[in-house]
């Protein structure tokens, strides 16, 4: 506990000198000297950045306009793009004029394909009853 609060103090401590000292260092840049005072009383100080004075003391403190640097459009330096010889809309339009059409009826297309072979299939088996009765007919008559 003890090395605890000395650690604290010395930080304390440590803190208050250095404000002391910066207090100081502000004291010694806020007192006034002899030879920058009288500068100081020729020029003001006063910078134009966008204005002209009209007093001949004050346009001492114009600043020169500011030199921007030059900008390189980097879509002009591009090259512009090749002509295409082939018709844009084209791309657009899909390989097959019907494609739409058959996704939409597809659903259907499938259920009545389904029927078609249900009913094929029965034909097939009544074909095939009507092979057998016949047969059998034929040979019932023979004997």
């Amino acid at each position: 506990m003890a090395t605890e609060e000395d650690s604290v103090e010395q930080a304390a401590v440590a803190r208050r000198e250095r404000l002391r000292a910066l207090k100081a260092a502000k004291e010694l840049l806020d007192t006034p000297d002899d030879d920058t005072e009288t500068a100081k009383d020729d020029n003001p100080g006063m910078k134009f950045r966008n204005y002209v004075p009209q007093d001949k003391e004050l346009q001492e403190g114009k600043l020169a306009p500011p030199v921007l640097p030059k900008f390189e459009d980097p879509v002009a330096a591009a090259p512009p793009p090749s002509e295409k010889t082939q018709d844009p809309f084209l791309n657009i339009a899909p390989k097959k004029p019907n494609w739409d059409l058959r996704r939409d009826v597809q659903k259907k297309l499938d259920k009545l394909e389904r029927r078609t072979q249900k009913a094929i299939y029965k034909l097939m088996e009544e074909q095939e009853k009507e092979k057998l009765l016949g047969e059998e007919g034929i040979t019932a008559e023979e004997n």
